[in-house]
């Protein structure tokens, strides 16, 4: 690369500047252009840096980079040149061509040239030659190019500036690449400046001024940086910057217009300073109108305005930040919140914008417009942003003037739109943000929003504020942040009403908390007296209220205040109180509709802030009192009297105030002696003598029951008294509000009543202790004072089961008939074993010694204390003493001695053994069980234990005691000794037996299954326990194998098979193969290899080298022998990878080769095919030991692996690497795959395939851009008119793999060719070579898919010409217009060959009509005057084949004028006018003014009338002439000097007067009656005037270059309004119908402006019914007939007001 480049340099120097040859006649030339360039560079103060930024910018750069350019200035004199500082810029583009070092050693000749549409910003013909400005001597090092450049004359050529030099060292890429960082690759193009001695500090500050906003509109770098590179960092005096652009991927588009978001962050590392900033860009086009156009950009037809809106903080690095950009950064500052970016044309120093160039002021007049949409697009658009982010978006509205008045204009434009935009947002509630135009938008006091804002926050449902009258401006925008914005926007408060509304609306009180109710009641509180005191606020529902059920309720403020007090609403006294009286007036029901506002508000205002303003306001203005608890208990005393529920919670009430101090002592007393009672019987009673304790509270209520002195007359109160009573949430137990009741109401009771002649149901239950005594006391009581003890109440004493006793440690209650006294004797015989009798002892640890006090009334009452009576109660007991197992060992033992006892007593013992011996109450080791169930353990059972669960004797438990009673247990039917030892066993198995089972145990196992002949218990018992110890250790019998020699190989292929280890359990383990197999253990192959199949393919992709190799060894040992695997295993083998292959992965045997040498030629161009690993690291070669096994299981060889070729294939990069053979070899494969049906090529083979890998007569090509050639291409083409396979490269076999190539897409048919050899067209330049193509393409109708790169070949010459596109391009011009504009084709081709043309290429047959469109721009823009033929042919063909729309789009400017020898002139269209009104006609058209008139042909030619024209110069936007003057009517007449005149006797008759009001009753007009007399009774009260002389009329005409042409006429009549005066020539009718006419026409068009002056659309169809009715002389009946034609009638209001307006008619 870099001799070439230096081999270019040479030439440059030799040719160009005549060093070392003959002398370049240019040479002078360059010396003057050289001159001219030094004037004009140092005449300019040029920003360098800016220079080079642009260039950079303009730069090309590969595709996947992301461009940067970096500046790294340093003190080191790298060049050797003796500079202070060198600058050093870093450019990762594509780098120089030999193109742009050609340009950059010339003058004027800049490869971006014309190219502005293309995206290129620099304009200012200096570009990189700026350098000379900051350095003598400036270094390019670029693709192989290293060359440099001096200010300073060349000695050989005596020219500067432009005359490269090659640079061999001083500096050398290594000492920049040291400089950038050894570790870096250094960009493609580095420029080196070595600084002038006077321009090191300035270029040092223009670096550290470098703003971070430079990449904001630059559409290519994405990063820039800026260093100081010095030995000791210390000396650096450049700020470092790196900034950095990235743009959001999401590009939304709209109208003209697209968005994005791009992010901008700088890091100054030095000052330790990282920033960030997201800008959200608009982008939009305008099209240039003409007035705007200047020669600097004539080539531009859209204007391009970017909009940048920060939304963050700017990147000023300390500076300020300009606010207009022309891709690069202006120093001017708007003072509006956003960037504007545009094409502007600059001031020679880039520092600001020509304000007064027309070019500039076209952009400024499209930003308003730019603005508008960026916003709305900003604010609506932002699909998932809450309402709440969008407010920080209105601080983009350019608010404050900026200091250019020019600006200011803009921002009055961005106003006036902003107000017709629907862009503020409205609070909706909902997820549907809502957003109107800022007068339908209403603000509210900021206290208000404050509730608002807290009731939201609390959920309240705000959904209908916006429903009355106003929207409500958005509570995020609503703030005094934004009150600049929201006045210039004219947004204002809502009226008071609106509060009423929004409260009565919404369920604000309800569902706030009572903070902000109270917040609320404050707001309207502070603005009762001026805002709300008149309002509708006191009629809605405010004030809260507990009511009957305890919810909380609302009252309007009239409510509470009205005189009938429905709701009288209160305030505790005190805040302690508040629940208090709440919670007991809910109980009460708010006797006399009092009630309480509710506790949480109440509360609310004891802490409120503000609770005096909001307290005096409730009791001024709502009326709202206090009230103690002393008070409104004498309000309860007062009003409850009819409820006794109420009255009872009366006692409660007191009883609580009193108990919290609410109530005093004395004011408790006060209040009971009126309190009202209840008695027994629910009667109220007001007045009382005497007064019974209730019967719950009495001592005799505990013995007796029930009031058995009702007949005594003693008032007994209720028992709701003594009930545990809970009214408002308190709580009082009945001994507490007895106490109440005896202290306070002096309630009695009876101690020393005498008993009733009944039962005591009391005594039917258990008594108390106390309560006994107290019984057992009375009795003794009453016979000491010999009171008579009735029978009844004797005898429910002696059969109640109140007695309590013990029975075997037991307590229970009993009669006392049922109960025992224990003596002496008694005690002893029970003494060793009373706890095993339920003997009813009386519980002396109950009552204690104080019974023994009353032995005398127990035994009156029947208490027993005999032994005969214990004994046989104790003989009753024994026989269920087994009903309630288990025993313990005492029981037991005294149950066995009991037998004992009885056997040697000779007592019946039958019975009772009988009785117990099926009964569970012996303790085993098996759990409680009969003892029939059970067994005597000894050593004969120590084996079988270990698998049985026999239920033996637990004699841990009972010791050895219990064998003392062999006997006993025996005649219970305990098992002794081992009969039936096997059955016992098996009955009594272990479920599950022990894991860990002896050789001994296991035996025993299977011997019972082969003794008993039926296994299944055993069987379901074993299955899943661990009982046989293996290789594995003990494994269930389900997981065993037994050990077989003839296919144990199987099972040792995989580690996990358990083998019963017949060592342990001994040879005898063989003989029981039968059981083993019942248990599970698998004996046999089949049942082994099922086990190796569900392992095989669970390990499958697991299996080590090792274990691949045993298994293969296996295979081989069992192929020969009877034991066959099954099919599904051996499709296991086939399908499941468990092969290792070179590439590290695991393959099924059938993806896998086993290499060979077949394999060697294919391998070249393929990579990573399935080989199996036979690397010393893996298989080995033993792998190859095992050929036929791994060919039986699927292991393909060559001849079978054409399709791992095809998933493996790989062309090297280099295709000059693939040989002919390893060709063949591929086409071979692809032979054997296409013959397989329905084969599909894999996607990685067809990707690999289309690379550049064929050798053709064009290069290598990829198979689809190939040709094979044979003998029948010969008949249209030549082997190099495409890119035919290269014959002579892999010789003629090549043509035998026809359907092969075929196959990957080469084509091989004559008929398929063509597209190829299109695409190939513009490799030649010969005509015949060119004309054979397109006859060849012609022949097989080509129909391109894709447009040709170069078009049609039009030929100078047989062997030059050039490829043009074919939109330039058409078959015929028949009107010869187009020979500039167009190639026509029928000029270069044979006739057969234009059908070709227009089927393939689209060509016109002649030119459309945007081919004419574009003419006629072309005729615009030349300022010349057209031909009178010309134009016929233009519009002749126009008006019969294009749009009206399309002509009003492309067509600025139109014909004017006649024509003549001069030629027609073409003016803008928007300054042209149809001549439809021949008087303006006369007027304007004056031969020293400018044509303004649309041309037409004169006279009209058939194919272009002049009607068909003016048709459509209408639709395409001319207006007419009448339409467009303003009209200017003298008003300087003398009243004074005119005769005033009676209209009714001339003009204002009865006859228009009527005319008039049928016209205005008509529907259409939508007048109605009263304003219909209004406007007649005006017409009425003219004053009239004649005049002598006409009356002056001014005619002008605006154009849009701002002139006015001005024209003056005549006019008879005229209508002043404003002061109803009403001017006319005097009318003369005997002077002619012309004169007469012409003053009709004035006269109907000044009566129907003036009537109808609210409804212009209307006046000219007035105007023309009046003036027919005028050349009537308003004749009635005429007048009537013309309205009835005209279906125009008078109702009868209006016959009335004519009637009464002309009285004399």
């Amino acid at each position: 690369m870099e001799a070439v480049a230096r081999a270019h340099i040479e030439e440059i120097r030799r040719k160009k500047f005549s060093m070392g040859g003959e002398q370049n006649p240019l040479t002078e030339d360059l010396h003057q252009a050289v001159k001219n360039l030094s004037a004009e560079l140092y005449a300019k103060d040029v920003h360098f840096l800016m220079e080079l930024i642009q260039n950079a910018e303009d730069n090309d750069y590969l595709e996947g980079k992301d461009p940067s350019l970096e500046f790294v200035i340093t003190s080191e004199d790298i060049t050797k040149t003796g500079a202070t500082a060198t600058l050093l810029i870093f450019n990762n583009e594509k780098g120089f061509s030999s193109k742009n070092i050609d340009s950059i050693c010339s003058i004027g000749r800049s490869t971006k040239k014309g190219n502005r549409k293309r995206g290129y910003i620099g304009e200012k013909g200096i570009g990189f030659k700026s350098v000379f400005l900051v350095s003598s001597q400036p270094y390019i090092f670029s693709n192989g190019y290293q060359i440099r450049f001096n200010e300073e004359p060349c000695p050989h050529c005596n020219l500067g500036y432009i005359v490269p030099e090659w640079v061999k060292e001083n500096p050398t890429l290594s000492n920049i690449k040291k400089i950038y960082g050894s570790g870096t690759t250094l960009p493609t193009t580095t420029i080196a400046l070595p600084l002038k001695f006077d321009k090191v500090t300035p270029v040092k500050q223009q670096l550290s001024n470098v703003r971070p906003e430079v990449l904001l509109f630059l559409s290519k770098i994405r990063r820039l940086s800026v260093r100081e590179h010095n030995e000791d960092p210390r000396l650096n005096t450049v700020s470092a910057i790196a900034i950095t652009r990235e743009t959001e991927l999401v590009v939304r588009k709209n109208i003209d217009a697209v968005s994005y978001t791009l992010h901008l962050s700088a890091d100054e590392r030095d000052k330790g300073y990282k920033g960030e900033c997201s800008y959200f860009m608009w982008k939009q086009n305008f099209p240039v109108k003409q007035e705007n156009k200047v020669e600097r950009r004539m080539e531009v037809e859209e204007l391009v305005i970017t909009l940048a809106f920060p939304f963050e903080e700017r990147l000023h690095r300390g500076m300020s930040s300009p606010g207009i950009y022309a891709f690069l950064p202006t120093e001017m500052f708007t003072d509006f919140p956003f960037i504007i970016q545009a094409d502007f044309l600059l001031a020679s120093s880039r520092e600001t914008i020509l304000l007064d160039n027309k070019w500039n002021q076209g952009i400024l007049d499209s930003v308003p417009s730019a603005f508008i949409n960026a916003f709305v697009s900003l604010v609506k658009n932002s699909e998932n942003a809450p309402v709440s982010s969008l407010a920080s978006m209105f601080r983009f509205i350019p608010i404050d003037s900026s200091s250019y008045q020019t600006l200011n204009v803009v921002r009055e434009s961005i106003k006036s739109k902003l107000l017709e935009e629907s862009i503020l947002p409205s609070e909706s509630y909902t997820e549907q943000k809502s957003f109107h135009q800022p007068r339908e938008v209403g603000r509210l006091m900021p206290a208000f929003w404050t509730i608002l804002e807290k009731a939201r926050e609390q959920k309240v449902s705000l959904v209908h504020l916006s429903s009355h009258g106003k929207h409500i401006l958005s509570s995020s925008f609503d703030r005094t942040e934004y009150d600049n914005i929201l006045n210039f926007l004219g947004v204002e408060l809502v009226n008071n009403e609106w509060y009423a509304e929004c409260i009565q609306s919404s369920k604000l009180i309800e569902e706030v908390s009572e903070v902000v109710y109270l917040e609320l009641l404050l707001f309207i509180s502070y603005n009762w007296r001026f805002k709300f005191d008149s309002t509708d606020i006191k009629y809605i529902p405010l004030i809260k209220y507990v009511g009957l059920y305890g919810d909380v309720s609302l009252c309007s403020i009239n409510e509470s205040k009205q005189l009938s007090r429905d709701r009288v609403v209160y305030l505790s006294s005190h805040p302690d109180h508040i629940s208090w009286l709440i919670d007991w007036n809910k109980e009460f029901k708010c006797p006399a509709n009092y009630f309480f506002l509710p506790k949480s508000t109440q509360e609310a205002i004891w802490i409120f802030s503000k609770r005096d303003r909001v307290l005096h306001w409730l009791r001024d203005h709502v009326e709202v009192g206090r009230m103690s608890v002393y008070e409104y208990a004498h309000h309860l005393n007062n009003h409850l009297n009819t409820c006794q529920k109420r009255v009872i919670a009366l006692v409660h009430f007191l009883y609580h105030s009193l108990q919290k101090s609410f109530l005093s002592q004395q004011e408790v007393s006060d209040l009971c002696r009126s309190m009202p009672l209840v008695d027994n019987d629910r009667n109220i009673k007001t007045h009382r003598k005497v007064v019974l304790v209730p019967a719950k509270g009495s001592k005799w209520v505990r013995l007796i029951g029930s009031n058995r002195w009702k007949n005594e007359g003693y008032v007994e109160l209720a028992e709701d008294y003594l009930q545990p009573g809970c009214f408002a949430n308190e709580f009082a137990s009945g001994e507490r509000l007895l106490e109440f009741l005896k202290t306070n109401v002096v309630a009695s009771d009876i101690p020393d009543i005498s008993p009733p002649n009944a039962a005591i149901p009391t005594v039917s239950s258990p008594l108390t202790k106390k309560n006994a005594f107290l019984l057992l006391g009375w009795i003794r009581k009453m016979k000491r004072k010999e009171i008579y003890i009735p029978k009844k109440f004797l005898k429910c004493i002696k059969e109640g089961s109140w007695l309590k006793i013990t029975t075997g440690g037991c307590h229970g209650y009993r009669p006392p008939s049922e109960s025992f006294m224990l003596s002496s004797s008694l005690g002893n015989i029970l003494q060793n074993g009373s706890v095993l009798f339920d003997i009813p002892l009386l519980d002396l640890s109950f009552y204690g010694d104080e019974i023994n006090e009353y032995n005398a009334e127990l035994k009156k009452i029947g208490v027993m204390s005999e032994c005969k009576e214990a004994c046989e109660f104790i003989g009753k007991r024994l026989m269920s003493f087994t009903e309630n197992p288990p025993l313990n060992r005492n029981q037991v033992l005294f149950v066995l001695n009991f037998i004992r006892f009885l056997r040697e007593m000779f007592l019946p013992q039958d019975k009772f053994i009988n009785s117990i011996k099926d009964k569970r109450w012996l303790k085993t080791w098996s759990g409680v069980r009969s003892p029939v169930e059970s067994v005597l353990f000894d050593e004969e059972w120590k084996t079988a234990s270990q698998i049985s669960s026999i239920s033996f004797i637990d004699q841990n438990y009972f010791g050895e005691e219990i064998l003392y009673f062999r006997e006993e247990l025996k005649s219970l039917g305990v098992a002794i000794g081992s009969s039936d030892r096997y059955k016992l066993v098996v009955d009594n198995l272990k479920s599950p037996p022990s894991s860990s089972l002896t050789a001994e145990a296991v035996l025993l196992i299977l011997e019972c299954m082969r003794r008993l002949g039926s296994s299944n218990k055993l069987v379901q018992a074993l299955r899943g326990v661990k009982c046989f110890k293996t290789n594995l250790g003990y494994k269930p019998p389900g997981e065993c194998f037994l050990f077989d020699p003839q296919w144990v190989c199987i099972l040792q292929v995989f580690e996990g098979f358990a083998l019963i280890d017949h060592d342990f359990h001994g040879s005898s383990i063989f003989s029981y193969r039968n059981e083993l197999k019942q248990t599970g253990v698998k004996v046999d192959f089949e049942e082994a290899v099922k086990e190796f199949s569900d392992k095989f393919k669970l390990e499958a992709s697991f299996m080590t080298k090792e274990i691949v190799l045993s298994f293969l060894s296996c295979h081989r040992q069992l192929k020969d022998s009877h034991f066959v695997f099954p099919p599904d295993l051996e499709k296991n083998f086939r399908d499941l990878k468990w092969l290792r292959t070179r590439r590290g992965d695991k393959r099924s045997p059938r993806d896998c080769i086993l290499f060979g040498p077949d394999w060697h030629s294919i391998l070249p161009i393929t990579i990573d095919l399935p080989f199996l690993d036979d690397s010393d690291n893996y298989y080995g070669r033993d792998i190859h030991l095992y050929k036929e096994e791994l060919k039986s299981m699927g292991v393909v060889e060559f001849k079978d692996g054409a399709k791992f070729v095809a998933a493996g294939l790989y062309f090297p990069l280099d295709p000059a690497q693939i040989t002919d053979e390893n060709v063949f070899s591929l086409l071979q494969c692809i032979r054997i795959l296409i013959q397989g049906a329905n084969y599909s090529f894999p996607n990685p083979f067809l990707k690999q395939i289309s690379r550049k890998w064929l050798k053709t007569t064009k290069g290598y090509r990829p198979p689809e851009k190939c040709l094979l050639f044979d003998p029948r291409w010969g008949s249209y083409l030549e082997r190099i008119d495409g890119p035919f396979i290269d014959e002579d490269f892999y010789g003629s076999n090549i043509t035998l793999y026809k359907e092969e190539l075929k196959a990957i897409g080469v084509i091989v048919d004559v008929e398929g060719g063509c597209s190829l050899i299109a695409s190939h067209l513009d490799f030649h330049v010969q005509l015949p070579t060119i004309v054979r193509i397109y006859n060849y393409l012609s022949l097989f109708n080509w129909d391109p898919d894709t447009e040709v790169k170069k078009g049609i070949w039009i030929p100078d010459g047989s062997q030059n010409g050039e490829w043009v596109s074919p939109c330039e391009c058409v078959l015929h011009d028949k009107d010869g217009l187009f020979s500039s504009q167009l190639k026509v084709l029928d000029k270069y081709f044979e006739p057969e060959l234009l059908d070709f043309f227009s089927n393939a290429f689209g060509i016109g047959k002649y030119p459309s009509v945007d081919n004419y469109c574009n003419l006629w721009k072309v005729w615009e823009g030349s300022g010349h005057r057209l031909s009178y033929a010309d134009c016929c042919k233009f519009w002749s063909f126009v008006s019969k084949h294009g749009s009206a729309k399309t002509l009003a789009d492309r067509l600025v400017k139109l014909p004017v004028g006649t024509s003549d020898s001069d030629g027609i002139l073409l003016s803008n269209k928007h300054d042209v006018f149809i001549a439809d009104d021949p008087q303006l006609k006369d007027l304007f058209e004056r031969p020293s003014s400018r044509p303004i008139f649309v041309w037409c042909p004169q006279p009209s030619i058939p194919s272009l009338s002049q009607t068909k024209l003016l048709e459509i110069y209408r639709k395409i936007g001319v207006r007419t002439i009448s339409e467009s003057v303003e009209k200017e009517e003298t008003s300087s007449l003398d009243v004074a000097q005119l005769s005033q005149v009676n209209p009714k006797e001339i003009l204002i008759t009865k006859g228009l007067v009527m005319l008039i009001l049928g016209y205005l009753a008509n529907p259409v007009t939508k007048i109605g009656a009263k304003r219909r007399n209004e406007t007649i009774q005006g017409l009425l009260n003219l004053t009239f005037f004649e005049t002598v002389e006409p009356i002056t009329v001014n005619y002008s005409l605006s154009l849009s270059s701002g002139e006015i042409m001005n024209a003056r006429a005549s006019k008879i009549i005229r209508w002043d309004r404003e002061a109803s005066t009403f001017f006319a020539e005097k009318l003369d009718r005997s002077s002619g119908y012309k004169n007469l006419i012409e003053y009709a026409t004035y006269f109907s068009e000044a009566i129907s402006e003036g009537v109808l002056w609210e409804k212009r659309d209307h006046v000219g169809a007035l105007s023309e019914l009046i003036k027919l009715a005028f050349m009537m002389e308003f004749n009635e009946e005429a007048v009537m007939f013309l309205m009835k034609s005209k279906n125009l009638q008078i109702n009868k209001k209006d016959k009335k007001f004519l009637a009464s307006a002309f009285p004399s008619d």
